[in-house]
Parts: C-alpha cells; structure tokens; sequence
C-alpha cells in the first residue's frame, strides 16, 4: 500500500542510479507516482531506456565504475537542473568470489561502483544544493552484507560497511546546511539479480527471512521516500534496514535448520 504525500514531491529533481535494475526502477516507479522530476541512470543502455520512457523521464547512460563515467553523469545532471532536490545513490554490483580467488582488479571494480562512485555523486549534489540553498537528500542503497558477510561476499560486504561509514560522515557535514544523507538496505528480491536465480536458492533466502517472504515493490521504495519526506525531516545519518528481519540475527530452528 502506497503512501499520498500530497503533492509534497511534485516538480522535486530526482536523480536514481543503476535505474535499470529492479530496486532502482520501483524507486523511480514511487516518484514519478508522487509527480517527481525523474534523471535515471544506468550502464545499460537498452533496458535504461525502456524505464526512463515508460515513466516519461531523462536517462543518462554511464559506467559509474570509471571516473569518465561519473563525470559524464554529473555533466548531465548540471545541463538538466541547477542540482537534484533528492540523490539516490542505488548503482552496485556483487561478483561473488572467494577472498583468496579476487583480483585487484575486480577489488577496484567493486570500490568504484559501490563506494568511489556514490562519494563522488554526493559530494557535487551536497555542494550543489548548498550552493543553490536546497535542503535537499541523499539515500545510499546499501545491503545487510556491511553487518552479515558470506564467504563469497567479502568485498561486496567491505565496500557496503565503507558505504555506512561515508553516509554517517556525508551526514555529519552537510547537516549545517540542512542536508539529510542516510542509507536503505533492502531485503532480499529475487529479480535484482542480473543472473537468474534458481527455484532452490530463492526458498533458501526465504526461509531465512522472519517475515517469511521477499522483499516487493512496496518496501525499499517506501522506505526511500519517507527518510526524503517531511515526516523524516530529524532522521539523518542513519541506516534503515529494510529486510523483513533478515539482518537482525540467525533466524532457524533448534536443529539449526533454516526456518
């Protein structure tokens, strides 16, 4: 069930990150419903588009993980508004490898897109609203990997704890000006994956969720536009998970089975 915040998001500037993927795109969905301005990226360019027309908003293609990427999207951001009114820095990726079988250049990969990236976004869209006196928002999409690693997962998981950290200290600095920065960690949605994944494992993560379902189209989304809303207006520098419990701790029964 959505929210009605009765216009108060109408003509707002919005900028999403990785648009394309499934939690980006319920996030733009939930703005335009609330009559947001929409700039959407994504590297990929084709299903970018499909979602950027059926929600009749700008795209910008980039490759968030080179800085020529970044520049071009912040370049983009300047020719369409004087600065975004809200961030959301939702762009990431998650090769699963062992420690021991990553390469430097997949480390550099992961820290680029998940961290360097979304640093970059924030430091021009905080300099730009305090320039332009917006009281404006950042929401960093993280994970419940920065608290609840796997072995598969360790640069993933380092690279959304560095995400926290630079969310609590985006806060602390641009709080004067009355920027709020805080962070999202959704819950487990089958279709975010880029690889398909099979029946088996979707059940697994279920199981493992107290709530007992995945994460839909309502969740992060309404988390998002609330820490954006007025009724967040004191909420800053915080992480908001948004997993059905999953993060809170081991959820199985006596014989240490998944429940």
């Amino acid at each position: 069930m959505s929210v009605d915040y009765g216009g108060e998001f109408a003509g707002r500037r919005v900028l999403i990150t990785g648009a394309a993927g499934l939690i980006g795109r319920w996030t733009a969905e939930a703005f335009h419903a609330q009559g947001a301005e929409l700039l959407l990226s994504d590297g990929r360019a084709e299903p970018l588009a499909e979602v950027a027309a059926s929600l009749g908003a700008h795209a910008a293609v980039a490759d968030l993980s080179t800085g020529d990427g970044v520049a071009g999207l912040l370049a983009a951001l300047d020719e369409r508004w004087p600065t975004a009114d809200i961030l959301v820095n939702n762009a990431g990726i998650y090769p699963r490898t062992p420690l021991a079988a990553t390469d430097r250049a997949t480390v550099e990969r992961i820290l680029d897109v998940n961290v360097i990236a979304p640093y970059q976004l924030a430091q021009h869209v905080i300099a730009t609203m305090t320039r332009t006196g917006v009281r404006g928002c950042v929401v960093n999409i993280g994970s419940g990997a920065a608290r609840r690693t796997t072995r598969t997962g360790g640069v993933y998981a380092a690279s959304k704890a560095a995400l926290e950290t630079l969310t609590r200290s985006l806060a602390l600095e641009a709080g004067e000006a009355g920027i709020r920065v805080n962070t999202v960690g959704p819950g487990f949605a089958p279709g975010s994956e880029v690889s398909e994944l099979d029946a088996g494992h979707v059940a697994k993560m279920r199981a493992a969720i107290p709530l007992g379902r995945t994460s839909g189209p309502g969740d992060a989304p309404a988390a998002i536009l609330w820490l954006c809303s007025g009724a967040a207006s004191f909420v800053t520098g915080t992480t908001l998970d948004v997993d059905g419990g999953r993060t809170a701790g081991d959820f199985a029964s006596t014989d240490g089975s998944a429940r």
